[in-house]
């Protein structure tokens, strides 16, 4: 019995270095173990049982205070964690921010690159095609606007129903659809040749879009809005020399509609305004009528001298011949040349 004591203290040890003795419970135990130990080596029997109930006791704190230790360490870890967490998600959230900001910031900065760029090349390829950035204030008609600064662009190489002056089938819906695509819009003007007809409008083509290359034909069909009455049926091509550039397009365009019967072209073959698919008219002539024959002569009189009409295929024709177009009186006037129907055919 006398190592009793002695096992009692190395079990207390190993306890409490298994259950945690770090917690103040364990170390009084601990403590009161090892005083009962220092007693139970005196010689003295009063001393020895003394000191067995102290170490007893110390024991017995020394396990309560370990068992208790484990929970108070997850405690105490847990509040530490929790703390830890509070101090680090504020800081995690600021780096958070400031990486959405500092992306932002990339990507708003690659924009404004691209967009610098874009606009470069835009102002480099209004260059090359000659091209004049206007706003379009009020629609005339189908083929006529007036821009903010007050100058009015006639459509060059197309011509829609009248819808002013005189109404033609066709010609308030053609005058609409323009109002609708240009009013308040801001389009692009690009010369031919001429700069502007006899009554002093500006003879022009609209760009809705600044084309990549202006010969080209989707560039065309998708871009450029006097292709787009064309393609469309709110015009018939109407070729005026020396303004040609897009002339067969407008040609190709205008069949395509006709063949679909697109727009004015459901009122006929021929459209409801004068245009380069009209039939072409044949040469006319006006012969004066011969004196009938007399019952008493023997002679016969020669009639009055013919009067030919003169025949010119196209205004391009006539101009090569007549620079500013003739009147309803000469006898090169037909009627097919005579668009804006006032007396005067193929006037500039």
């Amino acid at each position: 019995m006398k190592g009793l004591p002695m096992i009692l203290a190395a079990i207390a040890v190993i306890l409490t270095l298994l259950m945690a003795m770090m917690t103040p419970a364990a170390w009084v135990g601990l403590l009161i173990v090892v005083f009962g130990l220092y007693q139970t080596s005196q010689k003295r029997k009063v001393r020895r049982m003394f000191s067995s109930g102290l170490i007893t006791i110390g024991i017995l704190g020394i396990i309560l205070g370990g068992c208790a230790s484990p929970s108070d360490q997850v405690d105490q870890v847990a509040t530490e964690n929790a703390e830890n967490e509070a101090d680090q998600q504020p800081k995690a959230e600021e780096e958070k921010k400031a990486e959405e900001e500092k992306k932002a910031k990339e990507e708003e900065e690659t924009a404004a690159k691209e967009k610098a760029k874009a606009e470069k090349e835009q102002q480099e390829l209004s260059e090359t095609f000659g091209l004049e950035e206007v706003l379009v204030s009020r629609v005339v008609d189908g083929d006529t606007v007036e821009l903010k600064d007050g100058r009015k662009v006639r459509f060059i190489g197309v011509n829609t129903p009248e819808s002013t002056t005189r109404t033609e089938e066709y010609g308030k819906e053609a005058s609409n659809y323009t109002t609708e695509k240009l009013e308040g819009k801001k389009v692009w003007l690009q010369k031919d040749v001429s700069e502007t007809d006899r009554y002093n409008r500006s003879l022009r083509l609209i760009w809705l879009e600044i084309p990549k290359d202006d010969m080209d034909e989707e560039e065309i069909r998708t871009k450029m809005f006097n292709a787009d009455l064309v393609l469309n049926g709110y015009a018939e091509p109407s070729t005026y020399n020396p303004d040609v550039k897009y002339s067969e397009y407008f040609v190709k365009f205008a069949r395509e509609a006709r063949e679909n019967e697109t727009g004015l072209w459901a009122y006929g073959e021929n459209g409801t305004t004068k245009g380069d698919l009209d039939p072409k008219e044949e040469k006319k002539t006006t012969t004066a009528t011969p004196t009938p024959k007399s019952s008493s002569s023997a002679t016969t009189e020669e009639p009055a001298a013919t009067q030919e009409q003169e025949y010119y295929q196209n205004c391009t024709e006539l101009r090569k011949v007549y620079p500013d177009g003739v009147p309803s009186d000469h006898p090169a006037y037909a009627r097919k040349h005579d668009r804006d129907k006032d007396d005067w055919a193929c006037e500039r």
